[in-house]
């Protein structure tokens, strides 16, 4: 007989605690994560302080949580596509490059929305 899932508060509470593994095993395992998150944790003020409405704060601050988003998104493929062996495989080299496309996309929009909002900061 299968056991139950948890629903309501109790699933809540179990799908954040595996969030949170999640989240120590990137911390743990990705220098890229790291260091996306020790650059949010710089970005975050100066997106406070830069962004002068609740929507120019949010789209800084947004676009620094898709970085990190995506790069735990990309971890979870290469340790899908490291899991499957060690191999050369050319799918599985695409689906590295891809995560790391996606990653550097992110990184782009970063720039760009930042630029943006700093032009119509100071520029204007």
């Amino acid at each position: 007989m299968m056991k139950e899932k948890p629903s309501g508060l109790q699933r809540i509470i179990k799908a954040t605690g595996y969030s949170m593994v999640g989240m120590k095993a990137a911390w743990k395992h990705e220098a890229a994560f790291r260091q996306e998150v020790c650059l949010l944790l710089l970005l975050v003020p100066l997106g406070f302080m830069l962004g002068r409405t609740g929507t120019e704060r949010a789209l800084l601050l947004g676009v620094c949580l898709l970085v990190i988003i995506t790069e735990l998104l990309n971890s979870a493929v290469e340790a899908v596509v490291d899991r499957m062996g060690t191999e050369q495989d050319p799918l599985a080299a695409r689906a590295k490059d891809l995560g790391s496309a996606a990653v550097f996309v992110s990184l782009a929009a970063v720039v760009l929305v930042w630029a943006f909002v700093a032009y119509d900061r100071f520029l204007q």
